[in-house]
C-alpha cells in the first residue's frame, strides 16, 4: 500500500512538497485509505482564521492492500475442507496483531504542517501587517485509526472468505455457501473487471493524450473511484456536488465541468451526456458487464437453483455494492482563509469538491437491475453444465 501511494504521490508532484513532507503525506494516504483518520488543522494568527477537512477513500490504495492481505490469509488455508472457527479466528488474530502495530508506527508517521504562501497583492500585504502566516497541517488521530483499521481488516478477511470457493469454513456456516458464495465472488469479480478495464483506458490516455504523469497518478491513487463511480453512473444512479475554486476532480473533464457551478448540480447520464454524448456507453458497458456478472453468479450455483432464486440473490447482492461503492466512492475537500472576518483573502486558496450520492434512488436501481439480470443470467445458464449437476448418461450407469 505504501509503495502504491508513494508512487502515486511522486507522479501527482509531492515529492517536491517542502520540509520533508513527503513520507508524512505517504503515511496518511495509507491511513485514509483504510479508513483512518486523518484531521486537517489551519492556524494563521491571532486575527486571521483557515478551516479546512479531507473525507475521501484512495481507492487504488485500499484495493492493494486488500487484495494482498486476502491472499496473504488464504494462502495457509488452502486445500482444506473445513475449519473450525478456532483455527480461523488464530489466523485472523495472528494478521490483527501485525496489523496494529503497522498502524500504529504509519498513524504517528502520518502528521506534518505547512506554510501557505500569499503570494503578492493586498492578501500579502495585509498578512504582513497583521503578522498573520497562514499554516494548514494535518494529523492522525491514532486510536480511531486503529479501530477503523481492524474494521476494515476484518471486512476484508470477511469477504476472502466469502469469495474464495477453495477457502475452508466452519460446519455450521456450510450451509449458506451455495447460496452467498457464488454472489459474492461474482460481484468482486464485477468491481475487479471495472478497475481492468479502467486501467487498460487510463494507460491508452496516458500515452496518447499527454499530462502522463498527473493520469498515472489519478491511477494509482484514484482509479476505482473513478471507474466505479462510473459503474453507477451506467446504471443510472445519480450524484450530487459541486466544484468551487482551485481544486477539482482530477480526470475525466466532463465530471469537472458538469459539477463547476456556483450551486449544487447532479450528476447524472443526462447532465454527462449534455457535454459528451459517448457517456451513453457507461449504460451500455453497464448492462454487459451486470448480465456477464449474473450469468457467472448462476454458472458457479448449484444446477438446482431456479431463476428466481438467481434473481433474488443477484439483487441482493447488487444492491449491497452499489451501497458499498456509493459510501466509499463520496468525496469532502474544502479549504477557507480568512482575515477580520472578511472570507477568501487567500489569493483564490478557498475551495470546495463534494460529491454525494442519491443513496434511496441507487438502492431501487440495484434491486431492479439485480431482478431482472439475475432472471435472464438464470435462465441462460439452463444449458450450461453446472457445479452440483449430474449428467443423465452417468445417472443410468449402474
Amino acid at each position: 500500500m505504501a509503495v502504491v501511494a508513494a508512487l502515486g504521490l511522486w507522479a501527482a508532484g509531492a515529492a517536491d512538497l517542502p520540509g520533508g513532507a513527503f513520507p508524512s503525506v505517504v503515511a496518511a494516504v495509507v491511513v485514509m485509505a483504510v479508513g483512518g483518520s486523518v484531521g486537517l488543522s489551519g492556524d494563521a494568527g491571532a486575527i486571521a482564521g483557515t478551516n479546512a477537512g479531507l473525507s475521501v477513500l484512495p481507492l487504488s490504495v485500499t484495493l492493494v492492500g486488500a487484495l494482498v492481505i486476502a491472499a496473504g490469509f488464504l494462502r495457509p488455508l488452502r486445500h482444506r475442507a473445513v475449519a473450525d472457527a478456532r483455527e480461523l479466528g488464530g489466523w485472523a488474530a495472528r494478521f490483527a496483531v501485525l496489523w496494529v502495530v503497522l498502524l500504529l508506527g504509519i498513524g504517528l508517521l502520518a502528521r506534518h504542517r505547512f506554510t501557505i504562501d500569499l503570494g503578492e497583492g493586498d492578501a500579502a500585504d495585509i498578512g504582513d501587517l497583521l503578522g498573520a502566516t497562514p499554516q494548514v497541517g494535518f494529523e492522525t488521530d491514532v486510536p480511531l485509526t486503529v479501530l477503523f483499521g481492524l474494521l476494515w481488516l476484518v471486512g476484508v478477511l470477511a469477504v476472502a472468505l466469502l469469495v474464495s470457493r477453495g477457502a475452508p469454513l466452519p460446519a455450521r456456516l456450510l450451509r449458506f455457501q451455495e447460496s452467498v458464495r457464488p454472489a459474492a465472488y461474482a460481484m468482486v469479480v464485477l468491481l475487479l473487471a471495472y478497475v481492468a478495464l479502467g486501467l487498460v483506458v487510463g494507460l491508452v490516455v496516458a500515452a496518447t493524450k499527454g499530462h502522463a504523469a498527473e493520469t498515472l497518478a489519478v491511477l494509482l491513487l484514484g482509479l476505482p473511484n473513478l471507474v466505479w463511480l462510473a459503474f453507477t453512473v451506467g446504471l443510472g444512479v445519480s450524484w450530487e456536488g459541486r466544484v468551487d475554486g482551485p481544486f477539482g476532480l482530477p480526470m475525466p473533464r466532463v465530471l469537472d465541468d458538469v459539477l463547476r457551478t456556483p450551486d449544487d448540480s447532479t450528476l447524472s447520464l443526462r447532465t454527462l451526456a449534455e457535454h459528451d454524448g459517448r457517456v451513453w456507453w457507461l449504460l451500455v458497458v453497464a448492462a454487459v458487464m451486470v448480465l456477464g456478472t449474473a450469468f457467472l453468479m448462476a454458472a458457479r450455483s448449484p444446477a438446482r437453483m431456479r431463476a428466481w432464486q438467481h434473481a433474488v440473490h443477484m439483487a441482493v447482492a447488487l444492491t449491497l455494492t452499489v451501497l458499498a461503492v456509493c459510501l466509499l466512492a463520496r468525496v469532502l475537500a474544502h479549504f477557507g482563509l480568512s482575515i477580520l472576518g472578511i472570507g477568501d483573502l487567500g489569493g483564490g486558496l478557498s475551495g470546495l469538491v463534494k460529491l454525494d450520492p442519491q443513496l434511496g434512488t441507487a438502492l431501487i436501481l440495484a434491486v431492479a437491475w439485480g431482478l431482472v439480470t439475475g432472471f435472464i443470467g438464470g435462465l441462460l445458464t439452463r444449458r450450461v453444465h453446472r457445479h452440483g449437476e449430474v449428467e443423465k448418461d452417468a445417472r443410468s450407469r449402474p
